[in-house]
């Protein structure tokens, strides 16, 4: 790592192809920050980041198009765990582009924001590693691009950002765990439920640090949280999230209640 501004190392990061140059320049940036090695002055303007770093062998595909993700086969599972190995990876970069493009906000946000860089880069080597013992890596099998596409449609504007990818993508994540984790039991993959124990507790800290700053957001420009929230998924969002949902981990992840009752249908 050369660089000295944080955006331009949040930027190598963010471009990084191969997962083992991604992982070891999350760390070393990540190291920087904390020893006050990296300042916030004096980097290269904000640009789009139309296409982030990917291995070369990674295909992307619509999602109509990828394969089926049935875990009562080795192959079946094997399909599942490259998806949500896929999302880690994807997961790395969002975190990423969030330090990389918002400038104006608190040290605190950049503290939270390559934190979760880190622990997302964690997860993607426990899912690729469980991936390996069943007989594949990653880039197997191709993947879809619709987190990067949100990361696109929310690069103008933090509390957009806030609100659609960790307070909406990501916490769909919290509520299809219990779900992936009852398949891989009925298989006898006790292995890869606990990877998913690990990642649902790491998750809902994430969904909460989005939660802290969209709120934050808000307040700074005088917005009532629930009501913009429901504004941005109305004008985002193909129709109404569809259950079931985690209540408990959203809980915890910072939704207030009118907020589940309205994603349930009952508020």
């Amino acid at each position: 790592m050369t660089a000295t501004n944080l955006f331009d190392a949040a930027l190598g990061c963010l471009l990084a192809g191969e997962a083992e140059d991604k992982l070891v320049l999350t760390r070393a940036v990540a190291r920087a920050w904390r020893e006050g090695r990296l300042t916030r002055e004096d980097a290269t303007p904000v640009g789009t980041v139309a296409t982030p770093g990917r291995p070369a062998r990674l295909r992307l595909v619509l999602p109509r198009e990828l394969p089926q993700r049935r875990p009562d086969s080795l192959e079946g599972r094997a399909i599942l765990f490259h998806a949500l190995t896929h999302i880690e990876f994807n997961a790395i970069n969002l975190a990423w582009d969030a330090v990389y493009r918002f400038r104006a906000m608190p040290a605190a946000f950049y503290d939270d924001w390559i934190r979760v860089a880190e622990e997302e880069a964690y997860h993607f080597e426990l899912l690729r590693a469980h991936l390996n013992t069943l007989g594949a890596d990653y880039g197997d099998w191709p993947g879809h691009n619709g987190l990067w596409e949100m990361a696109l449609k929310t690069a103008h504007d933090p509390l957009v950002r806030m609100a659609l990818v960790p307070r909406c993508l990501e916490a769909r994540g919290l509520d299809v765990n219990p779900g992936i984790q009852d398949k891989l039991r009925a298989v006898g993959d006790t292995e890869g439920c606990a990877l998913l124990d690990i990642i649902l507790r790491d998750e809902i800290g994430h969904v909460a640090i989005g939660d802290r700053w969209f709120r934050h957001l808000c307040a700074e420009r005088g917005l009532a949280v629930e009501i913009t929230y429901r504004g941005l998924l109305n004008e985002y969002m193909k129709g109404p999230l569809k259950g079931p949902f985690h209540l408990e981990a959203r809980r915890r992840a910072g939704f207030s209640e009118a907020e589940l009752d309205y994603l349930q249908g009952v508020g």
